[in-house]
């Protein structure tokens, strides 16, 4: 009984807490985030409050590409501008972090680009010839979210993590729950920031599933992850 037991001792001190690691998003990610009510700001200044940059359906068929990226810069009203903020903040930097620091900063922005990109032609497909005008990022901040959908359980955000497989049951479960709420928010045309326009919900669908697909071949070519479950299948046919 009189033998020492430094079981008691506490943690090791060379075990920092990293908790903090939660409250440091990358750069990138907060300046993605930033201008979008930056650009807002901007936006009330133009004489037409930006329409000539949305997007419309319509505009696939008169050769008219630029909207798919420029209706990214613009949004409806302060309550969607702030909204989207929020989700690429929280979402963005899971992401971001999984690109590590060389090309980190750079893939993220492609990626999120890519995702809204994929989102706005997605939606211009669904209904084409439709002259109804489409803005916001919310389909590129669904690319994040589908992105970051597939590091559930990754440690530290997906540094030093793991890509989960298309296939993992989390993943799976997640996916089917964010499009159910997002058929949802579509059908009965009711989101908080939207103020009464129509949500563009086929959007966000494929924003989501674009990020879904890409943060695998992504995450192999520019992190430093090792793949979860199953990592062949769907991924490597991408």
């Amino acid at each position: 009984m009189s033998e020492p037991d430094d079981r008691f001792d506490g943690p090791p001190h060379s075990d920092p807490p990293k908790s903090e690691a939660v409250f440091n998003a990358p750069l990138s990610v907060v300046v993605v985030a930033l201008s979008m009510p930056v650009l807002f700001f901007f936006q009330r200044q133009l004489p037409d409050m930006g329409a000539s940059m949305a997007f419309a359906p319509i505009d696939l068929q008169n050769g008219r590409w630029g909207g798919l990226f420029t209706a990214m810069l613009l949004h409806g009203g302060w309550a969607h501008a702030l909204m989207n903020a929020v989700g690429a903040l929280a979402f963005g930097a899971p992401v971001a972090r999984l690109f590590g620091e060389r090309f980190g900063s750079s893939v993220f922005l492609l990626f999120y680009i890519g995702c809204g990109v994929i989102a706005a032609l997605g939606y211009g497909l669904v209904h084409w010839g439709s002259s109804d005008p489409m803005v916001g990022a919310s389909g590129a901040v669904f690319g994040l979210i589908g992105g970051a959908t597939r590091l559930m359980g990754a440690p530290q955000g997906g540094r030093g993590g793991r890509v989960l497989s298309l296939f993992d049951r989390r993943v799976i479960t997640a996916s089917i729950a964010w499009m159910a709420v997002n058929a949802v928010t579509g059908l009965i045309g009711y989101a908080p920031g939207a103020d009464g326009a129509r949500i563009a919900w086929e959007a966000h669908a494929f924003g989501f599933f674009a990020g879904l697909l890409a943060i695998g071949p992504l995450g192999r070519a520019f992190g430093t992850t090792s793949h979860a479950g199953r990592s062949g299948g769907a991924d490597s046919a991408i």
